[in-house]
C-alpha cells in the first residue's frame, strides 16, 4: 500500500529560523488564481486600445485544511482542534522578531503548479509556493460536551512573495546586446527603459539618438521605440 505524502507548510519564526508546521490531513483541492495588469493606450483611428502591460499581479493560493482531533477523545478532558488551528491562525499575525507575519512555504509534491513551464518563460519553474498569509478563515463543527472545539476547517490564502532580486533572475530579460522593440506605456522614461533594457538607466543617450528623440520629456505613449544594442 502507498502511504500518502504529507503535505507541509515552512514557516518563518525569526529572520533566520523556520519551523515546519506538517499539515494532519491533505487538502482535497488547491485553487490558484494569478493575473497581469495591463493599461489601455488609446491610439486616434485605431479600432481598439493598444495593450501595454505594466506589471504582474500576486498570485494567491487557496487551500481548505481539515484538522480533527477526535480520535483522542471526544468527552471528558478531549484534546482541543484548536492545538492544530491555532498554527494556521497566526500566520497573520505579526512575529515580533520579524515586525511583519511570517513568510510561508508550502509544498507537498515536485509535481506542483508551474513545475513544467516553458523554458522561453525563463527560469520561472517551481515545486512549492511562497506567501504571506492574506487571509485565514476557521469554521469548527463539532465540540465535546464541556464546549472544547474537536473539528474544524480552515481555509487559508497565502498571497505570493519573492524578493525582488529573485524575480530579476527569473525573468532573465533581455540581453544589452541584441536590439529591442518597446511600444511605450503612458508614464515611461528613457532612463527607466535603459534600466530595463541595459540595467544602467544612464545608457538613455542611446535610446534617443536611436530614435531621433530630441527630447526626452516629451515622448509619446503608444509610439514603438527602437532599442539598440549597446557594444
Amino acid at each position: 500500500m502507498t502511504i500518502p505524502v504529507k503535505g507541509s507548510m515552512l514557516v518563518q519564526v525569526a529572520p533566520n529560523a523556520y519551523e515546519d508546521y506538517e499539515i494532519q490531513y491533505n487538502p482535497t483541492e488547491l485553487t490558484f488564481d494569478k493575473g497581469a495588469q495591463f493599461a489601455e493606450i488609446g491610439i486616434p483611428g485605431l479600432d481598439a486600445p493598444i495593450q501595454q502591460f505594466v506589471r504582474g499581479g500576486a498570485e494567491k493560493l487557496t487551500l481548505e485544511l481539515f484538522c480533527d482531533t477526535t480520535d483522542q477523545g471526544t468527552g471528558i478532558n478531549a484534546t482541543s482542534v484548536t492545538r492544530e488551528t491555532d498554527k494556521f491562525y497566526q500566520l497573520v499575525k505579526v512575529v515580533p522578531a520579524l515586525h511583519a507575519p511570517p513568510v510561508v512555504t508550502f509544498y507537498w509534491h515536485h509535481e506542483f503548479s508551474g513545475n513544467r513551464v516553458h523554458e522561453d518563460w525563463g527560469n520561472n519553474r517551481r515545486n512549492s509556493f511562497t506567501g504571506v498569509a492574506e487571509s485565514v478563515r476557521q469554521r469548527f463543527t463539532m465540540f465535546s460536551p464541556e464546549g472544547v472545539p474537536l473539528r474544524a476547517t480552515v481555509t487559508l490564502t497565502l498571497r505570493e512573495w519573492r524578493p525582488l532580486e529573485e524575480q530579476l533572475f527569473e525573468l532573465k530579460l533581455e540581453s544589452p546586446d541584441r536590439t529591442h522593440w518597446h511600444q511605450l506605456g503612458s508614464g515611461e522614461t528613457l532612463s527607466a527603459l535603459a534600466a530595463r533594457y541595459y540595467e544602467r538607466p544612464g545608457d538613455w543617450r542611446a535610446i534617443a539618438g536611436s530614435n531621433g528623440i530630441e527630447d526626452p520629456r516629451r515622448l509619446a505613449p503608444g509610439s514603438t521605440l527602437t532599442i539598440p544594442s549597446l557594444h
